[in-house]
């Protein structure tokens, strides 16, 4: 027997019908490549996304077909969100930090058929352009008074192609679980990996990500996504900013703090999403100018571990809670946000913060289990820890043009992190299977370390790697960047972590380096640091 429930699919577009419904005056507000703040609304926005589908359509931009974007958080950009996924096309969203030759073999690999660039990135498709196979257009999201000389015979400027057709369109019709995204990933080894995205998992991930107990934003927030659209399906924003009918503010190309301060007085912001070294360079500023947060209330940190001052400054300082979440571009990407709970709720000063540092507990849509190397799951008792596996409707199955699946027999996907979960729910990393130090046989968290040394005043940056030690095979190793104008004096550094952590597990040097090497999405790359100290002696030694 059979609901007798209506059919209706779960389409990207219906989110931004139901914005421009709900709340057409409710201003999306960006900062412009070209400079000024540019303001529009949802019913416009609407408008413009229904022109571009039209426009792709004509192009002949069919059901499947990927549209490649190197863009920053503009309002042009959520058109191509919207218009290319309203025709049945995929929006592939290509991360410009990468290096160029990973830039185009990702294209290629996608198959992208439209390219749209910001003015920002032309230079760099211009020396791309001869490796790039399956381009046919470059379309430049900018107007004809501001497009750029280009090398490139193909390019257009966005407004001028947009202006061949008018918005009088309806969206396509087609089934629920077509792609309509896609995204590659940059924590692997070898080549990037092709995940993508469909409008029932974009839809059931939005309607996840605000529940009051994960983002919990509504239609009185003014939300600004500091992540890019690019890094994770920028962690599910545009789809659930627009589903409340919440004021959206996108900072374009400019993501200083000082730039990112003045954005959030200016239009109010309540709630912004961002990786730890975006946050870092808030409070540097708020720190040296005595500037202060009037309206924040809310930040969500991802992408790496939140360090625990960082949660505290932002509490203790300015007034602002921090939402430590965790997630994985396969998860679409959201994992687990760190709220309260009422059994936790009622702590207080460092029994708090124990619990904030945690990455926290997964919504409905995300099973979570951990297990020890023979696949045995272990218990949730915030000790032992294991594998991290996960399985839900907005997780991926499967990478783009890959052979075979990439979840195991019961359909759990491995994380690649090593986890604890507590009897509430509570999951901590305590690292990257990759990363851990086995020092004696002993498993040393480089997570940890790294925190705390966060935590030393004169620190910027911390990185923990294992170096090759004769008795006990691997060591812990501290790389560490110092804040402008302060020097780090090693011994007091290990005096400082002396009593925070396990004797054992105080590392056995420190090194104190000008940069730390980064990924494309900001994080520490250990694997060159591991490069760089291979033959590093250790005192100990």
């Amino acid at each position: 027997m059979l609901g007798l429930m209506q059919d209706w699919p779960l389409l990207c577009h219906n989110i931004l019908d139901h914005a421009a419904m709900s709340a057409p005056d409710r201003e999306v507000v960006s900062r412009s490549v070209e400079g000024p703040v540019h303001r529009t609304d949802y019913q416009e926005l609407r408008r413009r996304a229904l022109r571009l589908a039209k426009r792709l359509d004509a192009q002949g931009i069919r059901l499947g077909d990927r549209c490649a974007t190197l863009a920053w958080n503009t309002w042009r950009h959520l058109e191509i969100w919207y218009g290319a996924g309203g025709v049945g096309a995929v929006c592939h969203t290509v991360n410009p930090r990468l290096f160029p030759e990973h830039i185009a073999w990702i294209i290629n690999h996608a198959g992208d058929r439209l390219l749209f660039v910001d003015t920002t990135f032309l230079p760099l498709v211009e020396k791309l352009a001869p490796a790039l196979q399956t381009i046919e257009q470059v379309i430049v999201m900018t107007d004809g008074e501001h497009m750029p000389g280009t090398s490139l015979a193909n390019a257009v400027a966005y407004e001028d192609w947009l202006a061949e057709v008018d918005d009088d369109f309806a969206w396509k019709t087609f089934d629920e679980n077509t792609a309509v995204g896609m995204c590659y990933t940059s924590g692997t080894t070898g080549d990037p990996k092709g995940v993508v995205y469909s409008h029932r998992s974009n839809v059931l991930h939005a309607m996840i990500a605000v529940m009051p107990s994960m983002m919990g934003i509504s239609a009185n927030d003014v939300i600004m996504p500091v992540v890019p659209m690019f890094h994770a399906n920028c962690w599910g924003l545009a789809h659930s900013v627009p589903m409340t009918g919440a004021k959206f503010v996108l900072p374009g190309a400019k993501m200083d703090g000082a730039s990112l301060h003045e954005l959030i007085e200016t239009e109010g912001v309540t709630f912004a999403a961002a990786v730890p070294t975006i946050w870092m360079m808030l409070l540097s500023h708020l720190e040296t100018t005595g500037a202060k947060l009037s309206t924040l209330t809310r930040v969500v940190i991802g992408g790496s571990a939140a360090p625990r001052v960082m949660t505290q400054k932002f509490r203790d300082n300015y007034g602002v809670e921090v939402l430590h979440a965790w997630g994985m571009t396969e998860m679409s990407p959201l994992g687990t946000i760190c709220s309260m709970k009422p059994e936790v709720a009622g702590l207080a000063d460092e029994a708090w913060l124990d619990v904030k540092v945690k990455q926290g507990h997964a919504p409905f849509g995300v099973e979570m289990k951990i297990t020890d190397d023979e696949n045995n799951t272990v218990p949730w008792d915030g000790k032992t820890f294991g594998k991290l596996k996960v399985r839900g409707p907005a997780i991926a199955r499967a990478y783009y043009k890959a052979d075979g699946d990439a979840v195991d027999t019961d359909g759990f996907f491995d994380t690649g992190d090593i986890a604890t979960i507590d009897r509430h729910g509570y999951m901590q990393i305590t690292d990257r299977a990759k990363d851990l130090i086995k020092s004696g046989g002993e498993w040393i968290s480089s997570i940890e370390i790294e925190n705390l040394a966060v935590a030393y005043p004169d620190v910027a940056e911390a990185a923990v790697i294992g170096v090759q030690h004769p008795k006990w095979a691997e060591r812990p190793l501290l790389v560490v960047v110092a804040k402008s104008g302060k020097t780090i004096d090693n011994a007091a550094l290990l005096d400082f972590m002396a009593d925070k952590i396990a004797k054992w597990w105080l590392p056995d040097d420190v090194v104190v380096v000008a940069e730390m090497p980064h990924t494309a999405t900001g994080k520490v790359l250990k694997t060159a640091l591991r490069e760089q100290f291979a033959s590093h002696r250790l005192p100990t030694v």
